[in-house]
């Protein structure tokens, strides 16, 4: 200890004797610790930490699979059956959350609400602070409403009123009773709130309709292979007893923590990637000052093992300096870390998962031990074997002679640079390919206007008639067609890159033979969706359906959107062929449609669809044909980088129980804000119970490309960041070498040398190292870069324009950094340089 204490003491002496070193490499060093402990800090809270919940390693999701592989939502019969016959799991629960508006308590607000079944808290280890769970007498159709609700909602919206039995709340239409509080922090899924008995709505028995998310526990001693091997055997017997009855031919299953950060799993370990590349080129550039600091104390350092110091003592002392470095630089980098984390989630997308797990924690702390703790040994490794196990003869003859930089003495400090060059460059590859992706993406046509176009979103009331929505609507568009400034008006059930799960399902092309006279009739009795309120209806309809879908020839899959008239005119989406929805599609009128351009290729190829018949009431219980009456052009509706699905629209005065969420979108030349405030008053004489969300369509365009933005900033700034400590590094490693071999230019000018001679020699040298940077730098771009395929869009990870243009890049700035030492060098006096020698 007494040895550990004087090599302290000695080194905080040495450091302080250089403060222009110390003060360079702990800058550098802190640049990349901080860098690399912020991101680990949103990869550990994101993607490592646990579940908060008992046992979280045992939960997992469930998905229907069927014969391509494909992932579905579970219908309620399967969902039954797989739960009774599975011995894999001990519960399995079925959950599905939305925007309600809630009342009651406070004003009424867009409120996460989610319906949960039966073992949903069991499945989730969740059990109420504060009151109790579902009864099973709450949980059965037309049982009174209850609802458990969040920590954080009963404290901040309730009051934290201990006398649950006197609060209610209006969840929509019903009035529910709050009955429990869950444990704080627990909000799954998706920031919920309130949490109603799934229940309380009748199961469908068709095996098609995959309404329904799915979570289960795994068994004590069971394993994630053992339940997938079951639970996939027990769909493929449903498939062979059902048979094209359900689309179900296995079971996927996945814990439930890889479920919930799937979508950014990718980006987060790519930034992961690229701050610890950007940590390697800072203890690069480190060790190329170690190294200087090493040569310019080579000859005191050959005394003493000359005056019988052994090299492992030297060795010790080495190493201690480059803990002390690296310790300082560390902790400085933390601090930077903590402070920048903030900054990092500002920027990081709305949508990224388990935000608020991630913090500068015991972990993370850990982390950045560690990394300290492996850039010290380095640093002092690297150092001390060049330095404590040199030949003092050499070395004290070399001195002799004027500090000669030979060979050896540059090759490793070269062949760093070439390190930090090679590093750099594949970072910026890496961001080039992100923001040409980037660029693809603005450059592709959407489909639809965005300037110029605000929206106003909407939780509708249940309504069982229907009747009073189609009113509210109507009345609802035309007060803001009277806004001044407006110049369109329009509506739909959901919007282009809002994002959530859009509603989907399969249609049949039907034939007028194919629906009997009995069919027509019971179709009469069926308005406004009524089928579930009649279990004979619903089993009639639910056989007829089963039978249209064994025709696979007319059968297929498209999106389902409720439009208004003037929907399509405001978001500036083309009328192909036909016409739009307009006056003549009231209530009373046959039902009429429109499908995008997609559809119409996939289904009536160089055919006319113009008055083809569908049947698509699977997806709101009213089995009326829909008759085409127009073709419109392809939306990229749910993300950018995904081509435009086929997508069936109706209009929602012929089908309004779909539209329980409605987005009305104003074409405007004015200021949104001024919209905003009007379309709020106007909302607010039709109902003031319905809360509205206004945004303009350009910032949901904005926000959909948050994620790729993400990356791009974050990977844009460590390389960046890389370019410039590698540019130093080059010219450190020159400067070093010009001011070394002071002595051997003046002898090469002496003897006639031109200062462009010598110029060209230190660029050429330079350019060398460059080259070799460069070239490994390519080498390992092209191996790396292949992982980022998840994250490009319309480049190829190998894409020769963005390699070549970094390359060129990167082999210029490695001539700027060699040209003032070889300026210095050209002007070096001989006469001058030998006397000083």
């Amino acid at each position: 200890m007494q040895k550990v204490w004087q090599d302290l003491r000695y080194g905080l002496r040495m450091l302080g004797k250089n403060p222009g070193f110390t003060a360079t490499a702990v800058f550098t060093l802190a640049l990349g610790v901080g860098a690399t402990t912020a991101i680990f800090s949103v990869v550990y809270g994101v993607l490592l930490r646990p579940l908060p919940y008992r046992h979280g390693e045992q939960i997992v999701r469930l998905w229907e699979q069927n014969e391509t592989g494909g992932r579905m939502n579970f219908a309620d019969p399967n969902f039954d059956d797989v739960r009774k016959q599975n011995h894999s799991l001990q519960g399995m629960a079925e959950y599905g959350g939305q925007l309600e508006t809630v009342s009651g308590a406070s004003e009424p607000s867009r409120t996460m609400t989610s319906y949960v079944s039966h073992d949903f808290f069991q499945v989730m280890g969740a059990q109420p602070v504060l009151g109790r769970e579902f009864a099973p007498e709450e949980q059965r159709p037309e049982a009174p409403t209850v609802a458990l609700v969040s920590y954080a909602y009963w404290k901040q919206t309730l009051g934290g009123n201990q006398e649950l039995s006197s609060v209610w709340l209006k969840v929509g239409n019903k009035a529910a009773s709050i009955i429990g509080v869950l444990p704080p922090g627990f909000r799954f899924p998706d920031d919920t709130d309130v949490w109603i008995p799934r229940e309380i709505s009748e199961k469908l028995p068709s095996r098609t309709a995959h309404n329904w998310n799915v979570i289960g526990r795994l068994r004590e001693g069971v394993g994630l292979g053992r339940a997938r091997t079951e639970l996939s055997a027990i769909a493929q017997r449903l498939k062979q007893q059902y048979g094209q009855d359900t689309w179900m031919a296995a079971v996927a299953v996945e814990p439930l923590h890889e479920a919930m950060t799937s979508n950014v799993r990718p980006a987060l370990l790519i930034l992961l990637g690229a701050s610890g590349f950007l940590l390697l080129i800072a203890c690069a550039n480190v060790v190329n000052l170690m190294l200087a600091q090493a040569a310019a104390r080579e000859r005191e350092l050959s005394i003493r093992t000359a005056l019988g110091a052994q090299p492992a003592r030297l060795m010790g002392q080495l190493l201690t300096e480059a803990f002390l470095v690296a310790f300082i630089g560390g902790g400085l980098g933390v601090l930077l870390a903590y402070w920048g984390l903030n900054g990092l989630l500002a920027v990081a997308p709305a949508n990224l998962p388990r935000v608020e797990d991630v913090s500068i924690n015991l972990p993370v702390l850990l982390f950045s031990l560690g990394t300290v703790l492996l850039v010290s040994i380095a640093l002092g490794v690297l150092t001390g074997f060049r330095t404590a196990y040199t030949d003092p003869r050499t070395a004290l003859s070399d001195g002799n002679r004027g500090e000669v930089a030979t060979p050896r003495r540059q090759r490793l400090g070269r062949l760093l640079t070439a390190g930090q060059l090679a590093t750099a460059l594949v970072l910026l590859v890496g961001a080039g390919l992100l923001g040409r992706s980037l660029l693809r993406v603005l450059a592709t046509d959407s489909g639809f206007r965005t300037e110029g176009v605000v929206t106003m979103e909407l939780g509708l009331p249940d309504d069982p008639e229907q009747t009073h929505r189609v009113e509210f609507l109507n009345e609802l568009l035309a007060k803001l067609r009277e806004i001044p400034g407006v110049e369109g008006v329009g509506g739909a059930s959901a919007l282009p890159l809002v994002g959530g799960e859009r509603p989907d399902g399969s249609y049949v092309v039907t034939n007028p033979g194919q629906i009997s006279p009995h069919l027509q009739e019971l179709i009469q009795k069926t308005t406004n969706g009524s089928l579930e309120k009649d279990p004979v209806l619903l089993g009639e309809f639910t056989k007829f359906f089963e039978e249209l879908f064994r025709d696979q020839a007319h059968l297929g899959e498209a999106d389902y959107l409720v439009a208004s008239e003037g929907y399509f005119k405001t978001l500036g989406i083309p009328l192909v062929q036909g016409r739009l929805f307009d006056h003549r599609d009231t209530g009373d009128a046959p039902h009429a449609a429109l499908i995008s351009q997609s559809l119409a290729r996939e289904k009536w190829p160089n055919q006319d669809p113009l008055g083809r018949t569908i049947e698509f009431g699977n997806m709101d219980g009213d089995p009326r044909v829909l008759t085409v009456v127009g073709v419109v052009g392809d939306v990229r509706d749910r993300a950018m980088e995904t081509a435009p699905r086929p997508t069936i629209y109706v209009n929602y005065q012929q089908r309004p129980r779909a539209a329980r969420h409605f987005y009305a979108v104003l074409k405007t030349s004015g200021r949104p804000d001024l919209v905003f405030s009007s379309a709020r008053e106007v909302l607010r004489r039709l109902d003031p119970n319905i809360p509205p969300r206004f945004r303009t369509l350009s910032q949901i365009f904005s926000a959909s490309l948050e994620t790729r933005r993400f990356s791009l900033i974050l990977v844009g700034i460590f390389s960046l960041a890389a370019l410039m400590l590698a540019l130093a590094g080059i010219y450190g490693v020159t400067a070093y070498a010009v001011a070394q071999r002071t002595r051997e230019i003046g002898v090469r000018m002496a003897l006639g040398a031109s200062t462009r001679e010598i110029r060209g020699m230190v660029l050429r040298q330079g350019a060398i190292t460059g080259a070799i940077g460069v070239g490994l730098g390519l080498l390992g771009a092209l191996t790396l870069t292949r992982w980022m395929q998840s994250q490009l869009f319309g480049v190829s990870p190998t894409d020769a324009a963005t390699f070549l243009g970094v390359a060129v890049l990167l082999i210029l700035v490695s001539l700027m950094a060699c040209w003032i030492p070889g300026r210095r060098a050209a002007r070096i006096d001989p006469m001058v340089a030998l006397r000083y020698e």
